[in-house]
């Protein structure tokens, strides 16, 4: 990536006006005729921050914004990561959906680390993968130090249009160890759904019961790396879409895994698109060390499977607590 300048907000913001004239009020003298000298009291007036100042500032941010994307004169990582695009547009967009539509509520927060790499792997539902972007929204919302979270997506995320460039602006990469294995070692927080599209594209009859989580590569990869694992579990998500049919024939003519049908798409269209106004639970479990393996320990297959064993079933029994604990789907 060439390099690119980041000018700061404060070359765009105008220049403060001299200060505003003061009113002087004097109180009427004491009786008294040796009394004391007329008391004195400055009020000043109010300054042009008090009442607009803060929209100038957002303004003036806003055009500062603007100027380095048309210049081109942002950052970017070696993935394509903006974090200036990721905090102040698309973060935007998608917190209306986490706080006002899905009302996300967030446990077990303080078990994500304040500082280094960390590999969260949580269950993947939903029929379209907004719940990939609430766990990102939630992580940044909620930690202490408002960690980004770089999720890893399948290659079919890549492979569409828009889509394409806004997952790697959101700081999301191809779901393979390498890539994975380059952001741990880096310091960052990095999420995986194993279920893939088997979770994702599940039947409604099966919600809230865990696929296969593959043969633990994300395991490997965070033994290789040193970081611990953090069991993340979410409920809401399997609602929004209840998929009550897949038409196989439509899914090989447009190169998808699946073309779901739910009581509402595609018989009502766009409209049938809208996702239902879910309740959801966001929880991360206690982190799973990796300290004291060995080099060669991410070789062992036992080893492999004992441990993705032993995240599976710390989300999938979270999830039944989760569910036991839920008053209803939507409140």
């Amino acid at each position: 990536m060439a390099d690119a300048k980041v000018i700061p907000f404060d070359e765009d913001r105008p220049r403060r006006r001299s200060s505003p004239a003061r009113r002087v009020r004097i109180a009427p003298e004491a009786p008294e005729p040796a009394g004391p000298e007329p008391l004195v009291e400055v009020v000043p007036e109010p300054g042009p921050d008090a009442a607009g100042g803060g929209w100038d500032r957002r303004i003036a941010g806003g055009l500062a914004f603007l100027r380095r994307r048309i210049t081109g004169e942002y950052e970017v990582d070696d993935f394509g990561y903006d974090k200036e695009l990721t905090d102040q547009v698309l973060m935007s967009l998608m917190r209306p959906l986490y706080d006002k539509y899905f009302r996300v509520e967030v446990r077990g927060i303080e078990n994500i680390p304040k500082e280094g790499g960390a590999l969260i792997v949580a269950n993947h539902s939903g029929t379209l993968p907004l719940d990939g972007l609430m766990l990102q929204v939630a992580v940044h919302d909620q930690h202490p130090a408002q960690r980004h979270l770089r999720l890893l997506a399948a290659d079919l995320v890549f492979m569409l249009p828009v889509v394409n460039e806004l997952a790697r602006k959101a700081g999301h990469t191809l779901a393979c160890a390498e890539d994975a294995q380059r952001l741990l070692e880096a310091g960052e927080l990095v999420g995986v759904m194993p279920e893939g599209f088997k979770g994702i594209g599940k039947p409604f009859g099966d919600r809230y019961k865990l696929q296969r989580f593959g043969r633990g590569g994300f395991v490997s990869t965070a033994l290789r790396a040193g970081t611990p694992i953090v069991p993340c579990s979410i409920v809401g998500a399997e609602e929004i879409y209840p998929m009550i049919g897949n038409s196989k024939t439509l899914a090989r003519l447009l190169g998808i895994p699946y073309f779901p049908i739910t009581p509402t798409f595609p018989l009502l269209g766009p409209l049938g698109a809208v996702p239902l106004p879910t309740k959801w639970t966001i929880q991360f479990g206690e982190p799973i060390s990796t300290e004291g393996y060995a080099a060669e320990a991410a070789e062992d297959p036992m080893l492999m499977f004992n441990l993705t064993d032993q995240v599976r079933e710390q989300i999938q029994h979270t999830l039944y607590k989760l569910l036991v604990q839920r008053r209803s789907v939507f409140f």
